[in-house]
Formats: C-alpha cells, structure tokens, sequence
C-alpha cells in the first residue's frame, strides 16, 4: 500500500497579511520591527492578522531588516535626459559624496517622473530595508515626502531655504530670494526697465519664492516684470521661453533665468536670432556653475554653493542616523557674481 506524498504547506506572504489588515506591506515590517508611527490599534490588528494567517517574518529577513545598509537614498524627479544636462545635480552629487565615500556610506540614485512614482520608490526602499535615510530635493506646495518617510522611520534631510517650520531639517543658504534680488537690482542699475524671467515649475517652493521676490523688487523700483515663464527646466523649455520673450513686442533688455543651464541655452537662442550678450540682451542665471565661467561672455548668475550645501545635508543626514560627525556650518546667502554676460541697457 502506497503512502500518499503530504503536499508542503504553503507559507503566506507580507503582501497577503498587509492586504487582510489593510495596510502596506511597509506597515506589516514595522509592526514586527517596532519602527514608525503605527497607532497601537494599527499594530494589533496587523499582529493578529498575522497570527491567523500563520505568517511570522523568516529569522534571515529580520537580520538584513534590523542591519544598517550604510546607504542614503537620493530620489530625484527628473527625466534622465534633463538631469544629464543639468550640471546642478553632478556639483550636488560631488558634496554629498564627498562626506558619504569617506564614512563607508553610499548614495542610491533612483529617477523618477512624478510624485506618485518617487512615493512608491519610498514605499519599497523602506519595506526591503534598502537605505537608512534620504535626501530630499524640490520642496513642493503640501510636501507629503516628510510624512511618509516618518512614518516608515527614515530620517531625512531637505534641501532649500532654512526654515524652522519644516517638519524634517532644511540644509541650504539663507533666504532664496536674496540672489534674484541682487539679480533685479544689478539689471536694473544698469538701466534695464523691461525685465523677463524663465522660472521653474510653479509647484516648487523655490520657484514661488524666487517669483515673489522678483515681482516685489520691480514693484520697489516702479517697474512691472516683462513676463514670467514657467518651464520643466528642459534645454528644449528654455530655448522655447526664450523664443516667446524675444518674439514679443518690445521685446525684454534682460531674461533672469532659474538655472544656468537654461540661461546658457537662452544665450544660445539670443546669438542664433542675431542679438548680441550683453550688447542687445543682458542674461543671468542661477547655481554659479563651473560652465558659467567658461562660456563667451561668461555668465552672470547667482552663487548658492552647490557642492558645500549637499556635503552639509551628507553631514545632518550621517548624524541623524546615528553617525558622529559635527555639522558643516553654511554662511551667507545666496548672491550675484557679476560677469560679462549682463552690461548697461541699449539706448
């Protein structure tokens, strides 16, 4: 007589217990790891889910889960083709690296197209235990980022203007808007009245706050800003604002742009249409980038220190996660480095 094969129980996974309880498998980790803000009433219900389900986590996962993976997550969101181009990220990189090489850490670089995506990429950093905290870059109008990442129990650090009211550390210069003041009164001392601006997407809160500042001091000098564009930060997007500035009636003497790149790719667009920098169209930019310095005219733009700022928030983030190491103090604020790019009004 045969003895009938016992089939193998099948073990049940985190995703079924986090769907019984009805919540994320992030939150199933958590209420086993005793990490995060789960309410007590949200970590028994997920306890007895998993008890009547039959589920435990397996005694290697707990292991890796509880060790430090001497990783920080840097999540940008940005078309791969955009952040190639765009200098900033590769001075930001360098000062976050810069302080991470050394301590034995490592910077996880992950792209994205929109919020929704770069929440879900948190989402699974902090159920598979991937990175120990994260630097976060775009502060936006009703910012959810900090939120989520407390409650998965992921310090993190943001970049932008110092502000005290953030629910996670700001790690930058002072005031933002102190370089586009410096930017408008430098144009406007040399006799510029029509004045445009090539700004980045309105939800950013360095843009609304850039904008502001650029609107108030033309109002102090009585004057009304010619046009501010909004842009995706695209080589093509600048080129674009440009085209439209230019195209106008009585078309601007000076363009402020958000970024040096794009202000490389307005003066690009000025030169093709027969105009001269600065004869005809004066240009600034913002980030005082290495490029800047080597164009023809080189450029005048706005010094935020890139590299200094992303080694400071490598430093807040390594402390926050237990490391010992003292804080990079950031002096000053944001200002103009005069160039050739910008000269008096033409008559």
């Amino acid at each position: 007589m045969s003895v009938p094969t016992a089939r193998p129980v099948r073990r049940p996974t985190i995703k079924e217990v986090a769907t019984a309880a009805g919540v994320s498998t992030a939150a199933v980790s958590q209420a086993f790891n005793q990490k995060g803000r789960l309410s007590a009433g949200t970590r028994q219900r997920i306890l007895d889910t998993a008890v009547r389900l039959g589920w435990s986590p397996s005694a290697p996962a707990a292991a890796l889960r509880s060790s430090r993976t001497r990783t920080l997550a840097l999540v940008v969101r940005r078309p791969a083709d955009v952040l190639g181009a765009d200098p900033h990220f590769s001075e930001l990189i360098t000062g976050l690296e810069g302080e991470l090489a050394p301590r034995g850490y490592g910077l996880l670089l992950h792209l994205v197209a929109g919020v929704q995506e770069e929440n879900l990429v948190y989402e699974r950093f902090a159920a598979e235990g991937r990175v120990d905290g994260a630097v976060l870059t775009d502060a936006r109008t009703d910012d959810t980022r900090p939120a989520l990442l407390a409650r998965h129990g992921l310090p993190a650090v943001m970049l932008g203007a110092p502000d005290r009211t953030a629910p996670v550390p700001v790690v930058g210069l002072g005031h933002q808007g102190a370089g586009i003041a410096e930017a408008v009164r430098h144009l406007i001392g040399l006799g510029h009245r029509r004045i445009g601006y090539v700004a980045g997407p309105a939800e950013l809160q360095h843009t609304r706050m850039r904008h502001g500042v650029f609107e108030a001091e033309l109002r102090a000098a009585g004057l009304r800003p010619f046009a501010v564009l909004h842009t995706d930060f695209t080589e093509r997007a600048a080129v674009a604002a440009t085209e439209a500035l230019l195209d106008a009636p009585n078309r601007p003497t000076a363009i402020v742009y958000a970024n040096d790149s794009m202000a490389v790719c307005g003066i690009g667009t000025a030169q093709r249409a027969g105009l001269r920098v600065p004869g005809d169209l004066s240009v600034i930019g913002y980030d005082n980038l290495p490029l800047g310095h080597w164009l023809h005219p080189r450029l005048t733009t706005v010094d935020q220190q890139v590299q200094r700022v992303g080694a400071a928030a490598a430093r807040l983030l390594l402390a926050r996660c237990g490391e010992d190491v003292e804080e990079l103090p950031l002096d000053g604020r944001p200002r103009l480095v005069a160039r050739e790019s910008t000269g008096p009004a033409p008559d």
